[in-house]
């Protein structure tokens, strides 16, 4: 075995990486102790990049495609190790894969209240939950920013970091889209998509991004909910009045239902009582339709047969003066040649 065949066995010749799991960002590529040869063949996935590290300083990127490691390829790590045109021997270099596929399905949720101002209530506390998607947006800075040398990086290690900054800028994307309190179970997409424009730039220092964020609950104060409960029942209810004799109605026909025992007994005297009262009450409320009933019963003009008022002395319809004989019975003026009454044939 020559010199040559003995250094190409210590050294590397080929360069890939396939993700076996769903979580992985970032990998390290296993260099086992070995170079990097001269002229290996470096192959990138789509969804991955590579980044060549040299003595913990950033060299060259590679996107998607499959290289021949030569210095025409690697200007940066040519210019770092000084190499004079023409190297053609092993060398040492660490490399990364970083992995810019979306991950999707993570969830965030506020662990306390997050405040928002209400032009109705004022302000309220709320909590939500629901899913985002992230994809690293710059592989220098998030190598640089976040995950430094470590060999193998994966979501757990940067979502909590995510969702503190999802959570931290929700009540500034609930206030700067102005939806009221009533309105935010209706404006869920909306306020998804606007929190998502609001919230993007916030990672991106880190060289991340938000791919999709989606709300799926928000959930308001006990306070706030009892208010909106009650103006849904008024809207229901609409005329207060009716409403509260179908309920006593109801109530007395409960009552009638359940007659076993003193407590039916009671029950069914205080829904007859408040059955009165409410009755009363909208006897009170149309004083209008009780007065012509009373006016009917008065009596009736002798000349052209016309009701009559109690008391009148001159029919408003004809002018003929009224008296002479009435009934006996019912009190209703007789002509002078009638045998029966007209209105309730008594006779004469």
């Amino acid at each position: 075995m020559g010199i040559f065949d003995m250094l190409r066995g210590q050294a590397i010749d080929v360069i890939e990486w396939k993700d076996p799991g769903q979580d992985t960002m970032v990998y390290r590529y296993d260099c086992g102790g070995k170079e990097i040869m001269m002229g290996a063949q470096l192959t990138v996935r789509e969804s991955q990049v590579a980044i060549m590290v040299n003595e913990g300083q950033l060299a060259d990127v590679f996107t998607p495609g499959r290289y021949e490691l030569q210095t025409q390829n690697m200007p940066i790590m040519t210019a770092l190790k000084s190499w004079k045109y023409g190297f053609n021997s092993p060398f040492k270099a660490e490399v990364y894969f970083i992995n810019t596929k979306q991950f999707i399905n993570q969830k965030w949720g506020t662990s306390t209240p997050v405040m928002m101002r209400d032009s109705e209530f004022g302000m309220v506390r709320i909590l939500a939950h629901g899913i985002y998607s992230f994809a690293v947006s710059d592989p220098k800075t998030f190598l640089k920013e976040v995950f430094g040398t470590n060999g193998l990086y994966t979501t757990e290690y940067v979502a909590g970091q995510i969702k503190r900054t999802i959570v931290s800028g929700l009540s500034d994307a609930i206030a700067q889209s102005k939806i009221p309190a009533l309105d935010l179970a209706a404006n869920y997409d909306e306020l998804g998509s606007y929190a998502l424009q609001t919230l993007s730039p916030r990672l991106a220092p880190l060289g991340l991004k938000l791919t999709a964020f989606v709300i799926e609950n928000i959930s308001l104060p006990e306070e706030v909910q009892k208010a909106m409960d009650q103006r849904t029942s008024m809207g229901v209810v609409g005329d207060i009045n009716k409403y509260t004799q179908f309920q006593a109605a109801a109530a007395m026909r409960d009552a009638a239902n359940n007659q076993n025992g003193a407590a039916g007994m009671g029950t069914g005297l205080g829904a007859a009582a408040m059955m009165n009262q409410v009755m009363n009450g909208a006897f009170q409320a149309q004083p209008a339709q009780a007065a012509p009933a009373a006016a009917a019963a008065a009596g009736f003009c002798s000349n052209c047969g016309q009701p009559l008022t109690a008391g009148a002395k001159f029919c408003p319809s004809c002018g003929a003066k009224q008296g002479g004989e009435v009934c006996a019975n019912c009190g209703a003026p007789l002509a002078a040649d009638a045998k029966f009454c007209p209105q309730c044939g008594t006779k004469r």
